[in-house]
């Protein structure tokens, strides 16, 4: 018998498919994500990143449903989770967690961080008491704790540690799904590397896929797979990692990799800022066409009427992964003008902040 074989299609762990969330308010409606679309694969970290204020954090939520889409769909593990009731979520959540920013507000301070980390066990019924207490004491090890500390409450642990119990609480169930925000700001900067290398062998090991929302460039490029630029409220580029750090191609991106610091001092002497003029826009009142028009010296007539799709560059390479990105100015074929030039002949800059 003769025949090709093929691969079987896998099934992504997060599949999002034009996400909304708008908030209501008094002078109209606040669009704090506006048609997002972005797949994570099986064992794939996927960062997430752009000014305060962009969206990111919103669509974690979404994903999770703390925040309930206005529009559009979110899928995990092959399952649509923007329509269930909250009794319906119930089973589901098993395969999504979220790591908060802050592990001293994520925390219940009245609970020990035994009762912590076992409550996601009881309440799917995957464990025995006795059971789910031993399974703490294994997560703890694997999450660098000493197995003492279960009987402590979290006001008696340090930052780094809260944040710890706080991942070894969101794998305990295994989940497909892993929705980190933030998970090292609230961090002092001595700890933030060692949280960071947990996370990077946890997810090697377990293989999990992971939204990895941040404003940090130097953690998403050690951190991710793939990388999505966020812009008010919409993704203006995705990219393998290293492409996207090498190679930018939307301005706001050229614009936000400039600002990162290199370690080298010639090579950041040399390289040149990128900073934007104006003020970012309010989402309750966003600029026509593309959002970022009113802070882009390449900016046309076009750009300030019409929306640019997300449309799919080759890839750099043979067998490679494509890319994507939504600027008029951007060529079929990849070729994107260098905004550093353009920058620096606009020349009456303003600082802006990436945090």
């Amino acid at each position: 018998m003769t025949g090709t074989d093929t691969a079987a299609p896998v099934t992504p762990v997060l599949d999002v498919r034009d996400l909304k969330r708008h908030f209501p308010s008094a002078g109209g409606s606040v669009r704090a994500v506006d048609g997002v679309s972005l797949t994570i694969g099986p064992g794939e970290v996927v960062g997430l990143v752009g000014e305060s204020g962009s969206g990111k954090s919103t669509v974690g939520r979404c994903v999770v449903r703390l925040d309930q889409p206005t529009g559009g769909e979110v899928v995990i593990d092959g399952t649509d989770v923007t329509a269930p009731s909250a009794r319906a979520m119930r089973p589901l959540r098993k395969k999504v967690h979220l790591v908060f920013q802050d592990p001293s507000s994520s925390l219940n301070p009245r609970m020990t961080i035994r009762q912590i980390i076992a409550e996601p066990l009881r309440l799917h019924g995957l464990a025995t008491r006795a059971e789910a207490s031993r399974r703490v004491d294994e997560l703890l090890g694997q999450v660098g704790l000493r197995p003492e500390l279960a009987d402590r409450n979290p006001h008696q642990l340090s930052g780094g540690q809260r944040q710890r119990v706080s991942i070894a609480r969101a794998l305990s169930v295994e989940p497909a799904l892993l929705v980190a925000d933030e998970p090292t700001s609230a961090l002092d900067v001595s700890v933030q590397s060692s949280v960071l290398n947990l996370l990077a062998d946890l997810q090697r090991e377990r293989g999990f896929g992971c939204l990895f929302i941040t404003h940090d460039l130097a953690a998403v490029e050690y951190l991710a797979d793939r990388i999505a630029v966020m812009y008010l409220g919409r993704i203006v580029e995705q990219a393998p990692a290293l492409e996207l750090f090498a190679d930018p191609k939307h301005p706001y991106t050229q614009a936000l990799l400039s600002a990162a610091p290199i370690p080298d001092p010639a090579e950041q002497h040399g390289r040149g800022r990128i900073v934007l003029s104006g003020d970012f826009p309010s989402p309750l009142d966003p600029p026509p066409g593309c959002h970022f028009h009113t802070r882009c010296p390449l900016a046309t007539d076009r750009c300030r009427t019409e929306v640019p799709a997300l449309r799919t560059l080759p890839a750099a390479e043979p067998g490679g992964a494509p890319r994507q990105v939504a600027c008029h100015r951007v060529a079929e074929d990849g070729t994107a003008p260098d905004a550093h030039r353009a920058f620096s002949v606009a020349g009456e800059s303003q600082p802006t902040s990436w945090s």
